[in-house]
């Protein structure tokens, strides 16, 4: 009996608030590589955000999110929208592409 392989599901991005972002204390990146934050921020500021950012929702002592999430995986593009937001160049509530994932750590 052929047995059926499993559907793959991907996640999808939803549009969160800047200001509901927050850089987390497990953002792998500990080396800065590449283009700088203000080469980053130019590119974003004139393309887009092309790479969703990953984030995780925060909870609370029960269990509960807060409406705060934490980004493990995003911190350069994290740093380039903040720098625009500082120059007011994006509003502090825009909407940012995120991939979220589950609040517990596999």
């Amino acid at each position: 009996m052929v047995q059926a392989t499993p559907k793959i599901t991907l996640s999808s991005a939803r549009d969160i608030p800047f200001n509901k972002l927050v850089l987390s204390q497990d953002n792998v990146r500990k080396i800065k590589a590449g283009v700088s934050i203000e080469e980053l921020a130019e590119d974003i500021a004139h393309r887009g955000l092309l790479t969703s950012l990953n984030v995780r929702p925060e909870v609370d002592a029960e269990g509960r999110e807060t409406g705060i999430y934490r980004i493990p995986a995003g911190g350069r593009r994290y740093r380039a929208l903040e720098r625009l937001v500082s120059q007011k160049r994006l509003a502090k509530t825009a909407g940012v592409p995120c991939i979220v994932s589950s609040s517990e750590t596999p």
